[in-house]
């Protein structure tokens, strides 16, 4: 056994899954069926049930809906921010769901390492530069951050679901720092 398989997942306990509550136990059986292992996340946050539902309840708000911005964008705002918070767990979770929905090998090492050099089209960069300013700066955000927004198509929805995702993987980035959460070792393979 490799020293990262030893690692634990959580600097905080992690629950056993016949300990939990049944709609999460339930929750991440699901998970588990559908991708051949636990995320360390659902584990990680399993450690306070009503947070770990509040958290997915708005997960899923954001990053399931249907509309403008596709499913692989919406992953690609996770990765971007992620990197630049310096979150190894959020980068390399959703650099794989990326990988997977853009159809891509290359697309997440290139967004998370300088996504306007990475072989994204304008529109996306264009959505990007507004995702970090969120994440980084959201008190500069003004009326010209929405017109750049506006020229490339988005719509004033669009422009609260990049800045809601920018702002709730900040929270998330900041928890997974902080509770040294590792990344499963399936998450590196995915999608290449």
């Amino acid at each position: 056994m490799t020293q990262a398989q030893q690692a634990a997942v959580s600097r905080f306990p992690v629950p056993d899954l016949q300990d939990m509550p049944e709609d999460i136990r339930a929750r991440i059986v699901a998970v588990q069926e559908k991708s051949g292992f636990i995320p360390n996340v659902f584990l990680t946050l399993a450690h306070r049930p009503d947070e770990f539902r509040a958290f997915f309840a708005y997960h899923d708000a954001l990053m399931e809906k249907p509309g403008n911005l596709t499913k692989a964008e919406r992953e690609m705002i996770v990765v971007a921010t992620s990197g630049v918070n310096q979150c190894q767990y959020c980068v390399i979770a959703h650099g794989a769901i990326l990988r997977i929905r853009a159809k891509n090998p290359l697309i997440a090492d290139q967004v998370a390492t300088n996504y306007r050099k990475a072989d994204i089209t304008e529109r996306q960069k264009a959505m990007l530069d507004f995702a970090m300013k969120v994440s980084q700066t959201a008190h500069l955000v003004g009326e010209a951050d929405f017109e750049a927004l506006q020229a490339h198509g988005f719509s004033e929805d669009d422009a609260w679901d990049i800045a809601g995702i920018s702002a709730f993987f900040g929270m998330s980035n900041r928890i997974a720092n902080v509770t040294n959460m590792r990344p499963n070792a399936e998450f590196y393979s995915l999608g290449r």
